[in-house]
């Protein structure tokens, strides 16, 4: 299936800014508000179901013959446009 990227932007941000941007996220979602993103001129509304699927991945790239590199931590929130809400959940994730 194409993935067709919506909104994207990339900066390097103070690790206070960073937690400000998850504190709000994290408030929108728990009081099931919808989540605007904007940066500059572009901006998306999104309203995530009751309980989207969450992934949590970490990762290391590195150039060829080097063992140090550029880590990585990404969080996702998905769901089908055209699915009813699963409630559903496989594990506990917690960070310490």
């Amino acid at each position: 299936m194409p993935e067709e990227v919506l909104f994207e932007t990339e900066s390097k941000m103070a690790r206070a800014d960073i937690a400000a941007i998850l504190r709000d996220t994290a408030d929108k979602l728990d009081a099931d508000d919808a989540i605007t993103l904007s940066a500059g001129t572009d901006s998306i509304t999104l309203d995530p179901p009751a309980s989207p699927e969450f992934e949590v991945k970490v990762e290391r790239e590195t150039k060829a013959g080097q063992t140090e590199g550029e880590l990585s931590i990404e969080f996702e929130l998905e769901w089908d446009e055209r699915e009813a809400d699963d409630t559903t959940t496989d594990a506990t994730l917690s960070v310490e």
